[in-house]
């Protein structure tokens, strides 16, 4: 018989639940943030939590993290309680918050020293696996300059690489693309899935953004109001919108007004409508006649429809088909805040 302890983590199989979470309720004072939800992620998945602002996916991170306690409810990390095994699961996560946690003053390397001897790694294998995950972000050839001179693509690699530096076995990322450039985003996102492709990490990302959840989760749950409206894969996520019946109209009408907007949302073949500018708008219609129905009632309003196209649903589509409005209501309040650690004046950026 080997030396080597079993952990109960060891024991779970990929394709078996490595997170579960089971009636899982937060309240502050009379504000339920996060109303007995339940669901379980896959040993080696990619989950997805999309929602608006305020939808509480930060909060289910934070209990998951064991940064906050639950009201009540139960949830568990590779078979640890996360309220009475707390110090087991943390040797199991990482975490990558909203805010860059990096010192500006200090270099690549010297950050990830730092931040690595808080978890007491010894010094012979911190060194080695510092340059291997400078590496594994394509970032070696800086790992000598100051963090504070880095693009903010830069930045966000490094503070995905500070979660990692425990090696864990669950990595939670919230909102890891925001206030990111096109570029940035696509480098972060082809970064989380070799991640997880290479070393098998289980990942859940909270984002309000219809491509991360989209291109990066195996399956994705939708959340509102601290509730779980909907959970699937993205495909059949979207089949809740065209099954059957179902069609996806965009509409361009010259003369939009409040008068075809009411008689629109009028229709009872219409289950949504959402307008995207001053001639645009967008909505789910059910039914052998709604192609017909939405035309005769613009008409009647005096509207002049300039085009008409039958599209694919949208993650955008189904978080409108199960909530009755847009994620980006409340996203776009969302105001992303610099972290600055930074004494005398700003280092010139890398670009």
């Amino acid at each position: 018989m080997s030396g080597t302890t079993m952990t109960r983590t060891d024991s779970v199989q990929p394709g078996s639940p490595m997170i579960k979470v089971d009636n899982l309720t937060k309240q502050f004072g009379d504000f339920v943030a996060v109303d007995g939800i339940t669901f379980d992620v896959k040993k080696g998945e990619v989950f997805g939590l999309l929602g608006p602002n305020g939808a509480g996916k930060s909060t289910i991170l934070r209990i998951l993290s064991t940064l906050a306690r639950p009201t009540k409810g139960t949830a568990s990390i590779g078979g640890y309680d996360i309220v009475k095994e707390d110090t087991e699961v943390r040797k199991l996560i990482g975490i990558v918050s909203e805010k860059m946690i990096m010192y500006d003053r200090l270099t690549a390397r010297e950050n990830l020293w730092f931040f690595g001897s808080l978890f007491d790694i010894r010094s012979d294998i911190l060194t080695p696996r510092i340059d291997e995950l400078l590496e594994l972000v394509k970032l070696t050839k800086w790992k000598n300059s100051q963090v504070g001179t880095f693009s903010t693509g830069m930045r966000q690699r490094m503070n995905v690489v500070r979660a990692l530096l425990n090696m864990p076995q669950v990595l939670f990322l919230d909102e890891p693309t925001l206030g990111l450039d096109p570029q940035s985003s696509v480098e972060i996102r082809e970064f989380i899935k070799r991640l997880n492709r290479e070393r098998g990490t289980t990942i859940i990302v909270t984002t309000h953004t219809m491509v991360d959840a989209d291109m990066l989760s195996d399956r994705i749950g939708i959340i509102d109001h601290g509730k779980v409206v909907a959970l699937d894969t993205s495909d059949n996520l979207k089949k809740l919108v065209s099954g059957g019946n179902g069609t996806v109209l965009k509409l361009d009408i010259s003369n939009l007004n409040p008068e075809v907007m009411g008689a629109l949302e009028g229709l009872e073949c219409v289950s949504s409508v959402s307008q995207d500018n001053s001639t645009h708008v967008r909505l789910i219609a059910r039914g052998e006649d709604a192609f017909d129905n939405v035309i005769d009632a613009v008409r009647q309003k005096g509207g002049k429809i300039a085009s008409i196209e039958n599209q694919q649903p949208t993650l955008e589509d189904v978080f409108l088909h199960m909530t009755g409005h847009e994620v980006r209501d409340s996203a776009d309040r969302k105001i992303p805040l610099p972290t600055r650690h930074r004494f005398g004046p700003a280092p010139r950026r890398v670009r």
